[in-house]
């Protein structure tokens, strides 16, 4: 039995269909968050940029945050409150790759960012005299860009490792599409995947722990022997910065151990596809990019059940059988 090809499968987010019992209050609160912070970001943003005395490192790497966290927002929050209002649950696997993408490589350039950031403090701190030649707003733009080449590539791979394979399933039991779920439903051997997923999360969490964990440590060391006053201002920041990195930290680490538990206690498959091995001409491939009716939306009691999906030649049929 062949399973769908990459093309035409669509994915149903089940994290959706269970919120649609209120659809219409998730999805005004979804748009109204989006909304409200995507003008108080624009806000940070003009301020950093029209305000010559904010052209320093700090907040060039605070306002690279901002402008992150308007990318991860429309990536989640705005397609979260499209798909709940018009009652879309269910995604292409074009879209959910390019979802994955972008939500990681925000999740990326954040961790990168915070690390970089809690750098700059160490060296304001403890090399006062030399931090205006150490750390220039060239160089701050230097190691975004650096960063985000990073970024980009690692993640870029990561995805690419995952569109290869075909999928044995169409749940992603979650509101938005990530490498890990997908992982979840491919059919065949992911060791690859794993091995190089692992590296890249373990290196860049690990990586990014230690070098602040140090930068704290030596700027604690160095507030101890400064003025009350100065160190007061000191430590404020250096709180604020933890409080934030730790809290990212934690969420992260959430994510992880969920799928990881997700692989233990979940089958892999959800359902099996079939296709005929010419290029269908079915209502999937009609060109407006929509799925077909009886996809677009599946209700919440056939979540667990599974199905066939056949191609003929004009049509798309789905056919309920029992999981046995």
């Amino acid at each position: 039995m062949e399973n769908a090809s990459k093309i035409n499968t669509y994915l149903v987010l089940v994290g959706i269909v269970e919120m649609e019992h209120l659809r219409h209050l998730y999805a005004t609160l979804a748009l109204i968050i989006y909304i409200v912070t995507m003008i108080m970001c624009s806000m940070m943003v003009y301020t950093v940029w029209s305000e010559e005395t904010l052209h320093e490192p700090m907040y060039i790497f605070i306002g690279n945050l901002v402008v992150n966290a308007m990318t991860s927002n429309s990536a989640v929050l705005l397609k979260l409150g499209i798909d709940l209002l018009f009652n879309f649950n269910t995604i292409s696997l074009t879209g959910c790759l390019l979802q994955a993408f972008c939500i990681q490589s925000c999740a990326s350039i954040e961790y990168f960012t915070f690390t970089v950031m809690a750098y700059d403090r160490y060296l304001a701190v403890c090399h006062p005299l030399r931090y205006p030649t150490l750390m220039t707003n060239g160089r701050a733009f230097q190691i975004i860009f650096v960063e985000l080449v990073y970024v980009v590539a690692s993640i870029g791979i990561a995805v690419a490792l995952v569109a290869r394979f075909s999928l044995c399933g169409m749940n992603i039991n979650t509101i938005a599409c990530e490498t890990f779920t997908l992982l979840h439903l491919a059919c065949g051997d992911t060791t690859v995947n794993n091995i190089f997923g692992t590296i890249m999360t373990l290196a860049m969490i690990v990586g990014c722990i230690l070098v602040v964990i140090y930068c704290y440590i030596r700027t604690v060391l160095v507030c101890l022997k400064i003025s009350a006053e100065s160190r007061q201002k000191a430590i404020h920041t250096l709180v604020t910065h933890i409080v934030t990195f730790s809290t990212y930290l934690a969420t992260t680490l959430f994510v992880i151990f969920r799928y990881l538990i997700l692989r233990k206690i979940q089958p892999s498959e959800d359902g099996e596809f079939i296709q005929n091995k010419h290029k269908p001409s079915s209502p999937w491939n009609r060109g407006d990019g929509a799925p077909p009716a009886s996809l677009r939306h599946v209700g919440h009691n056939n979540l667990h059940l599974h199905y066939d999906i056949v191609f003929y030649d004009c049509v798309c049929c789905v056919v309920r059988r029992d999981p046995s």
